[in-house]
């Protein structure tokens, strides 16, 4: 027996959702929360240079708290903060599925395609997001349909794990939940916070997407590194990794990427 034969095959793909799946920060999750504080009275405004220094913390519970950390002390709060927050958290999410409702955050370039095909071999789909499952299943239901939530064998979000990313808590507990190992995966990324919590969770295949927040982070370790997964006629640029043979990423794409990482 070779030792090539003795690799795990690449079985399940991890999916991050913001970032990834679709470019929901800068004009999606920023412009809910800006709604959300409007609605509750607030003069709190998150522009687009502050919201790519508060996106250092992921969740969006914990992003408010950070604000009032380090950017409005000035701030007094409730008594109860923590229930404040998290009725400004459900009116963010409330306005950000109606955003998705109304079309306003397409897929990014790609992922559509890349889905279906892996859907079509009969590979295992999971998401492991620190965004709640409302805003998952808002996403999907806008972009691929209702139906597209029972792709994914696991949703791993929001609240389920006490560390959110960059801790690897929410990949361990996919994984678990799926029964699968670390070797059998390669997860799809946009941050340097997900490309560690991967990373930590022992996942060694890694494809990284950037956007305009994420473009200057450091992502070594990465197998890939893209400005998007690319589509026929519309290449995507290679920022770090091997040159894609057909200028866009496919399932043969991802297995060799997985089929290196092994060693």
């Amino acid at each position: 027996m070779t030792a090539e034969s003795n690799k795990a095959s690449l079985d399940v793909l991890l999916f991050d959702v913001d970032g990834t799946l679709a470019d929901t920060e800068r004009d999606g999750h920023r412009l809910a929360f800006n709604r959300a504080f409007a609605e509750a009275g607030l003069d709190w405004d998150w522009s687009e240079e502050l919201y790519g220094q508060l996106l250092q913390v992921t969740g969006g519970k914990e992003r408010m708290h950070y604000y009032l950390e380090r950017f409005n002390r000035c701030f007094e709060p409730p008594p109860d903060l923590a229930g404040f927050i998290a009725g400004l958290h459900q009116a963010k999410t409330r306005h950000y599925a109606q955003m998705l409702a109304e079309g306003a955050i397409p897929l990014r370039p790609g992922v559509k395609r890349l889905i279906a095909e892996a859907r079509s071999a009969g590979l295992r789909l999971a998401i492991a997001t620190t965004t709640t499952p409302l805003n998952v299943s808002a996403l999907l239901d806008s972009t691929l349909g209702p139906e597209s939530n029972d792709w994914f064998e696991v949703i791993a979000a929001g609240d389920l794990v006490a560390a959110k990313k960059p801790a690897p808590d929410i990949y361990l507990w996919a994984m678990q939940r799926m029964g699968v190992s670390a070797e059998q995966c390669l997860a799809l990324e946009d941050s340097d916070n997900g490309l560690r919590a991967a990373r930590d969770a022992q996942i060694k295949a890694l494809l990284v997407t950037v956007n305009d927040y994420t473009r200057q982070q450091d992502f070594s370790g990465a197998s890939l590194v893209l400005d998007q997964l690319g589509e026929p006629g519309q290449p995507a640029q290679v920022l770090a990794g091997p040159a894609l043979a057909k200028g866009y990423v496919d399932l043969a794409t991802l297995r060799q990427l997985h089929r290196q990482a092994q060693g």
